[in-house]
């Protein structure tokens, strides 16, 4: 096994990202806006699967929810704005209460993937999870230097996620088959991105492989 495919528990992290109602199910953000939630909604038992293993494993588990505050003060009017032109106003009322805001029903994780008690919950204004929230600190207390990332979607929360983690100096491994673009046809090339330079932004792997990886390291001891 080469060290691509190598996590050691103690430094590794699990980082689902925004596997929520808004964009996962029928009424959210992502259906209000025109996008089929079908290839986000197939991921879930890949991830699933990286959520045992993860916890078999011992791993960091970190589950992100992009939304924003109910006064949307925490919204900058660009993004709003995009919401708009989107046909999915930020804040406005849908199936699943106020689309991309905190606290209503759209904004929670989907059933199959609700996080441990023991797991922590990051809630991010922007697409990236560094941005204005506590995951920097968080990875630091935990003394994370390695990072799996997982989650919806692929060009937009995954990619800002990944290239701030890079730039922040992690080693950063992205399951391409749990992960799902909002069109199909931006998924391959989003992927390919992450190999290019070498592997500038860290490396791809398949579920299986990943599972297979973190089987075979031992389990961090408990504290």
């Amino acid at each position: 096994m080469n060290a691509l495919t190598t996590f050691e528990p103690a430094t590794t992290a699990l980082l689902v990202i925004d596997m929520q109602r808004d964009f996962c199910s029928p009424g959210g953000y992502a259906h209000q806006a025109g996008i089929d939630i079908t290839p986000m909604q197939a991921v879930v038992p890949q991830v699933q699967r990286l959520l045992a293993a993860a916890r078999a494993a011992g791993l960091l588990v970190v589950h992100t929810r992009e939304g924003h505050l109910p006064d949307l003060s925490d919204c900058p009017p660009a993004k709003l704005a995009r919401s708009v032109a989107a046909g999915a106003p930020i804040g406005s009322h849908g199936p699943l209460g106020r689309l991309l805001v905190r606290g209503e029903q759209g904004h929670d994780f989907v059933s199959a993937l609700r996080p441990l008690v023991s797991e922590h919950v990051i809630d991010k204004p922007g697409y990236g999870a560094f941005h204005q929230t506590t995951l920097g600190p968080l990875l630091a207390a935990f003394g994370i230097g390695q990072i799996i990332l997982c989650g919806v979607t692929t060009e937009v929360c995954v990619h800002s996620t990944l290239r701030e983690a890079v730039d922040r100096g992690y080693t950063c491994t992205t399951v391409g088959d749990a992960t799902a673009a909002s069109q199909p046809e931006l998924q391959a090339p989003a992927l390919a991105m992450i190999g290019v330079e070498g592997g500038i932004f860290g490396s791809v792997l398949d579920t299986d492989a990943c599972v297979r990886a973190l089987q075979a390291q031992p389990v961090k001891a408990s504290a």
